[in-house]
């Protein structure tokens, strides 16, 4: 996308059977100055995006397990070539669960450790700011997004927690209380590439002043996640 304005990036966002946030996603990539793409999850063609959104929900009612029958979609197909390829793609909720079931990232995701829902306002702790979805943090930014699952705990054996950690690819850590069990309190891991995010919090609502909830900057300040959707069109423009 070498010379290309933020207008022209297209960032495409899925909806599987059950998702609930795919309109939040989409605003959030026009807020953050590109094209959303609406992608259909029987629908192999990728509509020529730039990179891929996968939002949260329930898909297919998280049936056998969170996220376990949209790998299958005929979308996820093309989506794991493109990623390959080095397509950028983010995976929130529903999304990380799609991207372990699909083996673009690795461990699994399980009930919460307390088994219950959960839904409240998140601190998290940026880990690798050197992403496609996380340039534009900083290493060891604090930043405040909305949590709500009930299958967020990440999990995985000692060897690839190990890995992840050795090779700097955790991405995010919740700060303080661990809401769900989440190994190591982690709540973002990325591919060896940089390109392929996953994390359990909600990104895209946080993205307009005064709707979002508060952070360092002042109460309501409510903008700590459009860094995602800003981060992944400067690196399509600058590519």
């Amino acid at each position: 996308m070498s010379g290309a304005t933020l207008a022209t990036a297209r960032i495409g966002v899925v909806t599987f059977p059950g998702t609930l946030d795919d309109r939040d996603a989409a605003r959030a990539v026009r807020l953050a100055g590109g094209e959303a793409v609406s992608l259909w999850h029987a629908d192999a063609d990728l509509h020529g995006v730039d990179a891929v959104v996968l939002p949260g929900g329930f898909s297919y009612g998280d049936y056998l397990r969170a996220g376990a029958i949209s790998r299958f979609a005929p979308v996820m197909e093309s989506i794991v070539d493109a990623a390959a390829g080095g397509m950028p793609v983010l995976g929130i909720c529903n999304g990380f669960q799609v991207l372990t079931e699909a083996h673009l990232l690795p461990g699994s995701m399980v009930k919460n450790d307390h088994l219950h829902f959960i839904c409240r306002e998140q601190v998290l702790v940026v880990e690798n700011a050197d992403t496609a979805w996380t340039r534009d943090y900083t290493a060891g930014q604090r930043i405040t997004i909305p949590l709500k699952n009930q299958d967020g705990q990440f999990v995985a054996d000692d060897r690839t927690l190990d890995e992840l950690e050795a090779e700097g690819r955790v991405v995010f850590r919740y700060d303080g209380w661990n809401p769900n069990g989440s190994r190591r309190g982690i709540a973002g891991i990325t591919n060896a590439a940089g390109n392929v995010v996953g994390l359990m919090p909600h990104p895209e609502h946080a993205v307009e002043a005064g709707f979002g909830p508060a952070n360092e900057a002042g109460p309501r300040a409510g903008t700590d996640g459009l860094g995602f959707f800003t981060s992944v069109l400067g690196a399509l423009v600058s590519a």
